[in-house]
């Protein structure tokens, strides 16, 4: 797996509750123009067109596997990082690394100093299914069981998933790094573009690196 890593390295960008893939796009722009990348949108959520089959994390999991056509590098947002950590958990062949930013897991941020999302996210996205506002799946006694270079990327000032529950994920998950941007809020993945891109970069000219060495 590492080797097809190194030969042709593949992306899969999840996007938060507003379900729009779209916004990977800025980071995305900062990575070599070589790799395989696919952005998937969220049925259903933020402005995105219902799909009856996907009604839940359930859906969601079954739609992101059916993308993964090939070993990844799994990129996700905020609420995203549960169905990341799924599908490591579900599919550890075919996905070779996470890379997690601002997510929360499904954990209470409020226990974190954290606030809740899901007023103004209604607000801001009147058609939304409202299983999102209601499902939240706690991931945090499964990620010790994850076996795979993570990067943890959170913004200093994110008040949906503070630096805190970054912390937690960097202690609960064995091969992670953690990487706080100074400044930056739950949106940094736009507003610091290009951190988060050099971030990723970095990531995988490792792993092509270490790859080369074994080789």
């Amino acid at each position: 797996m590492t080797d097809f890593i190194s030969r042709n390295p593949s992306l899969l960008f999840l996007p938060g509750a507003s379900g729009d893939g779209a916004f990977w796009h800025s980071a995305a722009a900062h990575l070599s123009a070589a790799w395989s990348k696919t952005y998937l949108n969220w049925p259903g959520l933020g402005n995105q067109a219902h799909e009856p089959e996907v009604g839940d994390f359930a859906g969601l999991i079954r739609l992101t596997k059916d993308k993964l056509y090939r070993p990844s590098i799994v990129v996700a947002q905020s609420m995203g990082g549960i169905v990341a950590i799924e599908l490591a958990l579900r599919y550890p062949e075919l996905v070779t690394h996470l890379v997690l930013v601002a997510t929360s897991g499904g954990l209470d941020v409020t226990r974190y100093d954290g606030e809740d999302w899901r007023e103004a996210f209604s607000t801001s996205f009147p058609n939304t299914s409202t299983w999102i506002l209601r499902e939240k799946p706690d991931m945090l006694h499964r990620l010790c069981s994850l076996r795979l270079p993570t990067l943890l990327i959170w913004g200093e000032c994110d008040r949906i998933s503070p630096p805190a529950v970054g912390r937690l994920f960097h202690r609960k998950i064995a091969q992670s790094s953690l990487h706080v941007i100074p400044g930056a809020e739950h949106d940094l993945a736009i507003t610091h573009a290009g951190i988060v891109g050099d971030r990723i970069s970095a990531l995988l000219t490792a792993s092509q690196k270490s790859a080369g060495k074994s080789a």
